[in-house]
């Protein structure tokens, strides 16, 4: 068994602001590899939990320092990140002796979280009704792909944002909606267990869809706000990414003192709502950014109270 505290020379994500700490005391063994699972539980970490992950053993003659966790293959700078400031042990569920490790870790753990599928989770003897014989208190947060019988099809983040209209052309999403979205919802859970082992004094279990969280992150597009034509679907020509002489600018002048603000700088006259979702006022708009450098409209953005952020090409 191999048991150690994992360490990077580069330092972890943080909240930009001051987090609390609702978990603090609360022990939570993780069985999830790639990412919802390790992400939810970065969050957890920062909310004071106590962590632990449970890898399974490298295949055969690996690398000194390789994992069995997938992520270390798509990014080591992200497992690396993943793993600040948990215990990890690594043990082979599917021996004796892995399962001793597992229960060891069971019987000290207020939450286990896990991300396989159902069927999986009945081969390792984990189902929910055999965990709350043998732990009481214990509850399981459970991620899957899709709810009830969904939750053995596989899928991935590309799928379940694909399922739920979020692709919108050839090119891969900017980043992994689902996951990250699956995370938060992880994290959420988490809080709503231990909540409820507070007040009643017994564990529960609590399921996470990915292809759920990608339906609610699609719910302003599903609602029609960020639809083609729309005023958040760059009608409005107060809120639309524009070229710029050196790059490009995400303009946010929505509200009708900054699209004010923005028009007055780009000598439009006429600033009322029905005006700014004419093409002929976009092109005005569009003509002056372009004669602007990022620089130029970083400064425009502070002299003026203006919401935007310019990017490269």
């Amino acid at each position: 068994m191999l048991d150690m505290t994992a360490s990077s020379n580069r330092a972890a994500f943080t909240p930009r602001s001051s987090t609390p700490q609702p978990l603090r005391g609360t022990r939570i063994l993780s069985l999830a590899l790639n990412l919802p699972g390790p992400a939810a539980l970065m969050r957890c970490r920062q909310m004071g939990a106590n962590c632990v992950k449970l890898e399974p053993p490298p295949t055969a003659g690996a690398a000194l320092g390789a994992t069995s966790d997938p992520m270390a293959f798509y990014s080591r700078l992200a497992y690396d990140e993943l793993q600040q400031g948990l215990r990890l042990v690594v043990a082979d569920l599917k021996t004796e002796k892995g399962q001793k490790i597992l229960h060891r870790e069971l019987a000290k753990a207020d939450v286990l979280l896990t991300s396989f599928r159902p069927s999986a989770l009945r081969k390792l003897g984990l189902t929910w009704a055999a965990l709350k014989k043998l732990y009481p208190t214990l509850s399981l947060v459970s991620i899957v792909g899709g709810p009830g019988a969904q939750a053995e099809l596989p899928g991935h983040d590309l799928t379940y944002q694909a399922e739920n209209d979020l692709i919108t052309g050839l090119e891969p999403p900017a980043t992994l909606y689902a996951d990250m979205g699956g995370a938060l919802m992880t994290s959420e859970a988490v809080l709503s267990a231990v909540l409820v082992q507070r007040q009643k004094g017994k564990g529960n279990v609590v399921e996470v869809s990915l292809s759920e969280a990608a339906r609610f992150l699609a719910l302003p597009r599903n609602w029609g706000l960020t639809q083609a034509g729309t005023v958040l679907g760059g009608a409005h020509a107060g809120y639309r990414v524009y070229p710029c002489q050196d790059g490009r600018v995400a303009m946010a002048a929505l509200e009708p003192h900054f699209a004010k603000t923005l028009c007055a700088a780009a000598g439009v006259a006429d600033a009322s709502l029905a005006s700014l979702q004419l093409p002929a006022t976009r092109q005005l708009i569009a003509d002056y950014l372009l004669t602007k450098t990022r620089k130029a409209l970083d400064e425009l953005s502070l002299e003026k109270d203006i919401p935007l952020h310019t990017m490269q090409k």
